[in-house]
């Protein structure tokens, strides 16, 4: 509207303009006949309407244009405002998320924070159980301490009898020596060698028995201290027993699942068989399908693929190399979880994390069917407790007990000994000495250094001993139970010799005419020691020498 009424003021003015040109010319042309100025007159008047039309015709044009200006100003205002308004909408939800995503962190925080409390409080009833368990060990020190004590003074007391009972035998010599002079007319030097003869007899089985006595008490304490402070550590362990075999069953939602797993003319399965490097075994098992494998790792990878395989219901060679790849992959980083939370279980938060793929690899090796990653945990608890209960380090005990035998993780791979390969390992990721030293004396490979490493063997064997931990094979265990009794029967004056209770204890049954009652217990101890020389075997084996006389006679 502006602009309109814009060019009706620019029309009146050319409309005055024209006005006062024709004023200017009528006085000019005053003389002029009236007919020529009202025709010039006319003519200028149509002029400037002409002219006012055209400038009113532009003026619409331009306001027209402004318009269309305004209009398209006003649309790109619309889009911008529009563009605006979603930005911030968009801004709003990714704050939103955002405050969720701290809430929910806020959350987790809290949840650690009471976890972490309720660690604290189970430490601190840890800590006064373990104040009352120190109080009662210093009062069966001070007791055992009382008995040594009492066992000293009767051991004085007992040489005090041998020295005595020395001088009778002395002065009994000289009698004798005089009687047999007197009697049977011997020389000196004849008389002397015959009493020394008997007198060495004599005191020989006498020092047999006084040793025996005091090795029977010396053993008895030393038995019922060690057991104590065995039983105290075992008894705060309860493991889980963890037998593995070499085949792994998968379900089948339906029998015609078997044929998709063969595919045509057995390609699936042969693919299968060759990226997993297991066996397949489809039997006439309903809805079965069994995995063998003497490799764990190996039978895991392949029953979490066939799972998924089954579950997906796409099985082509094309999609089991996917699967089987992705299941790979998973594996590798479940394993070096396994061990960084075995690590953290046992509270060895300072090893390096180069390691965790190897400690969680042992849970898929096995040794006499017993899983090694959890035999190793075994291990190191029971030698932590050990280490405890004597005021040693325990936390180097647990950490040697661990990786005591982590060359199982690559020997298989790499071939050669586990102890080397498992010093080598340890060396490249700056072990302690102590856990070198128990990765080779847990096999007698070197002699034991320090005294944690001395409880890692110890907790070594008691984990390997544990009835139900380890399963040996018939043709090893028939042939160990041979050698036992063919070593029993090497020794001069053994009649026969049974293994029985497994292998646990040797029942030897000697000729009473070659074989007195002292011998008999000097031999059980030489094949105590020749079988701990020759044999390998775990826990311990009793040896038990019967000696029997018999008189028989028949009335007639």
């Amino acid at each position: 509207m502006n602009e309109i009424v814009l060019a009706v003021i620019l029309a009146f003015f050319a409309l005055l303009g024209g006005l006062g040109t024709g004023a200017f010319l009528f006085r000019r042309k005053e003389k002029e006949s009236t007919k020529t100025f009202e025709e010039d007159v006319q003519r200028i008047l149509e002029n400037a309407q002409r002219e006012a039309e055209r400038i009113i015709n532009l003026a619409k044009e331009e306001a027209q244009r402004v318009r269309q200006e305004a209009e398209e100003k006003k649309r790109e205002v619309e889009s911008l405002l529009s563009q605006k308004r979603t930005e911030l909408e968009k801004k709003e939800q990714e704050l939103e998320r955002k405050i969720r995503e701290v809430e929910q962190s806020l959350s987790q925080k809290e949840q650690a924070l009471t976890q972490k409390e309720q660690m604290v409080e189970r430490r601190f009833e840890a800590l006064e159980r373990r104040e009352e368990e120190l109080y009662r060990r210093e009062k069966e020190l001070k007791e055992l301490e009382r008995q040594v004590e009492r066992a000293q003074k009767d051991i004085e007391n007992k040489l005090k009898e041998i020295q005595e009972k020395e001088r009778e035998v002395e002065q009994l010599r000289e009698r004798e020596l005089l009687e047999l002079q007197r009697i049977a007319s011997l020389t000196m030097e004849e008389a002397r060698a015959e009493v020394l003869k008997r007198a060495e007899e004599s005191a020989r089985i006498e020092a047999i028995r006084i040793a025996k006595k005091i090795e029977d008490e010396a053993r008895e304490m030393a038995e019922l201290r060690a057991k104590r402070i065995i039983t105290t550590a075992v008894q705060r362990l309860a493991p889980e027993i963890a037998i593995n075999y070499t085949t792994t069953t998968v379900e089948l939602p339906s029998n015609e699942f078997k044929g998709r797993i063969i595919g045509r003319e057995g390609r699936n399965i042969r693919t299968f068989e060759l990226l997993t490097g297991v066996d397949l075994i489809i039997d006439d098992t309903p809805d079965l399908v069994t995995i063998s494998s003497f490799d764990p790792l190996r039978r895991e990878i392949a029953k979490i693929a066939l799972e998924r395989l089954i579950e997906d219901g796409r099985i082509h060679p094309a999609r089991i190399e996917e699967v089987v790849n992705e299941v790979k992959k998973e594996m590798d980083e479940r394993i070096r979880k396994t061990g960084e939370e075995a690590c953290l279980e046992l509270g060895l938060y300072d090893i390096n994390p180069g390691l965790y793929y190897y400690i969680g690899k042992l849970y898929y090796r096995t040794s006499y069917s017993q899983n090694v990653l959890l035999h190793s945990k075994e291990v190191a608890y029971i030698a932590g407790m050990l280490a405890e209960e004597l005021n040693l380090d325990a936390k180097m005990a647990r950490r040697a007990g661990l990786l005591h035998d982590i060359g199982k993780a690559i020997s298989h791979e790499l071939g050669g000994s586990h102890t080397d390969i498992g010093v080598e390992l340890c060396k490249r990721y700056g072990e302690p000495e102590p856990v070198l030293n128990a990765i080779k004396a847990h096999h007698n490979e070197e002699p034991v250094k320090f005294p944690e490493v001395a409880l890692v063997c110890a907790a070594d064997a008691l984990s390997a001993a544990r009835p139900g931990a380890r399963r040996e094979t018939l043709e090893a265990y028939l042939k160990r139970l041979e050698k036992l009794e063919s070593i029993v029967k090497s020794f001069k004056g053994v009649a026969n010799a049974y293994a029985v209770q497994a292998g646990r204890e040797v029942r030897v049954i000697v000729n009473p005419e070659e074989i007195s009652d002292e011998e008999a217990y000097q031999l059980s101890k030489d094949i105590a020691r020749k079988i701990e020389e020759e044999l390998e075997f775990p826990g311990q084996i009793k040896v038990v020498v019967i000696r029997e006389t018999r008189h028989v006679e028949y009335a007639k």
